[in-house]
């Protein structure tokens, strides 16, 4: 039961959700954690149908999914162009299908926009990347259909594996530069 208290904060949250695919999904996932007002980080699939949105599937690379998360976060905390930013620092948005020695279609750059204006502010964001990358970014816009969660071992799996080796060597760059870049968000 909600109290009135309860109800106003709800009320005032402003909470914003974008599905983001930039490589393997651990490292987005590990990356967007350290910032301050991100509410929820979930590994998932998108582009592709129910029938293959599983893991062995998907690394198959001929389903149409791409390894994605959904990161939720409060716009009173932290601006959704600072979410999108951190998405172009965290991963190479010139590598088509894929990222460093993962390589396939559902590794590429991809940014699902649920509505007009999340496009916009997609379009807004590949364009401020433009200046800070050499080279043709070739991160695809593609309308979100639906989005599917990975299974529960992909959720926290930096969190839960830290000294794995692909962390170590991946993830823990890309969650240093997001911290480096955006330290006045970082938690």
């Amino acid at each position: 039961m909600n109290t009135t208290a309860e109800a106003v904060a709800a009320a005032d949250t402003k909470l914003t959700s974008f599905v983001l695919g930039g490589g393997c999904f651990w490292c987005l996932d590990a990356a967007y954690k350290v910032l301050r007002g991100v509410a929820s980080v979930e590994c998932g699939y998108a582009g592709g149908q129910a029938d293959t949105a599983q893991y062995k599937r998907v690394c198959d690379g001929d389903t149409g999914h791409a390894e994605v998360v959904r990161i939720t976060f409060d716009e009173r905390e932290i601006p959704a162009s600072v979410i999108l930013d951190a998405y172009f620092t965290m991963h190479d948005p010139r590598q088509l299908n894929g990222q460093g020695n993962d390589i396939g279609t559902q590794y590429r750059s991809v940014m699902f926009y649920s509505d007009e204006d999340q496009k916009t502010q997609f379009l807004a964001a590949a364009e401020r990347a433009a200046n800070l990358w050499d080279g043709e970014i070739v991160t695809a816009f593609e309308e979100l259909e639906e989005f599917f969660i990975a299974e529960e071992y992909h959720q926290d799996y930096f969190a839960k594996n830290p000294s794995q080796g692909y962390c170590l060597v991946v993830a823990v760059p890309k969650v240093n530069k997001v911290r480096a870049k955006f330290m006045e968000y970082a938690r």
